[in-house]
């Protein structure tokens, strides 16, 4: 018998839609769902023909968090991920290229929160229910909320969570910026998918070179990406995208863009 994956994957046109798929354990993950994890961010990374990817889950509840059970006796020497793999929190491999879309359900705890905040535009549903508990374990974060809880939501408030791990709503999570859009419970989906439609219809040169832009920044501040902002500036031009742009504003349409 054939073990289900515990990541689905769908193409939507050029949208990589990827699923967690172990809803009768809250969606937890184990080694085979970040393995899993890892390697559709790696599709999502190399095939020239996705633009954009969504990050959903099955079930009531986007994540539990770890499965402790099964990862820990492997996290002592930190991730590990497979071979060609991509790490999909952005720490210990390059981040994909493209941009990621997040629907994010029910309980999201840990890991959950720490792949939103790697992720570019997260959707939650009004069931939604956020918490950041390694405190309550005797440990820390240690996939990226140490650095980008604070860096999009300000300091106070990502302290509040962090330090005490207290679970929040998507209404605070709105307010404080971790999520951009609350939406109806069931909804969260489409309205990532329509999200990520409308990226994946502009040019993907310009949206690769506006991630990196400004994922520079973040890393090593707005000095080395200003320095950067010319040259990249000075390859767009030169595209076939940015004639096809130039050319569809003067024709008042929208613009047909190939990635070239």
């Amino acid at each position: 018998m054939t073990e289900e994956p515990t990541v689905t994957l769908e193409r939507d046109g050029d949208v990589l839609l990827m699923g967690l798929n172990r809803p009768q354990k809250r969606n937890a993950f184990n080694r085979a769902m970040l393995a899993e994890l890892s390697l559709a961010y790696a599709e999502l990374d190399r095939d020239p023909e996705l633009r954009c990817g969504v990050v959903f889950a099955h079930g009531d509840h986007f994540t539990g968090g770890l499965d402790l059970v099964d990862v820990a006796p492997t996290m002592s020497g930190g991730w590990v991920w497979p071979e060609g793999g991509v790490d999909f929190m952005g720490l210990n491999t390059a981040p994909v290229s493209k941009p990621v879309v997040m629907a994010i359900q029910g309980r999201c705890l840990t890991i959950g929160i720490e792949m939103a905040l790697a992720s570019d535009i997260r959707i939650a549903a009004t069931d939604a229910r956020f918490a950041q508990i390694e405190i309550k374990r005797g440990i820390m974060p240690f996939g990226g909320a140490t650095m980008r809880f604070v860096r999009d939501c300000g300091w106070g408030n990502a302290m509040r969570h962090l330090l005490s791990g207290d679970e929040f709503d998507a209404g605070e999570a709105l307010r404080i910026g971790l999520v951009q859009e609350v939406v109806e419970p069931g909804s969260q989906l489409e309205r990532a998918r329509e999200i990520a439609a409308t990226v994946a219809a502009q040019s993907p040169l310009g949206v690769q070179g506006t991630l990196r832009n400004a994922r520079l920044a973040w890393r090593e501040g707005e000095a080395t990406a200003a320095e950067q902002l010319v040259p990249e500036i000075r390859r767009l031009m030169l595209s076939e995208d940015a004639q096809e742009g130039i050319q569809a504003f003067i024709e008042r349409r929208d613009g047909k863009f190939s990635g070239r």
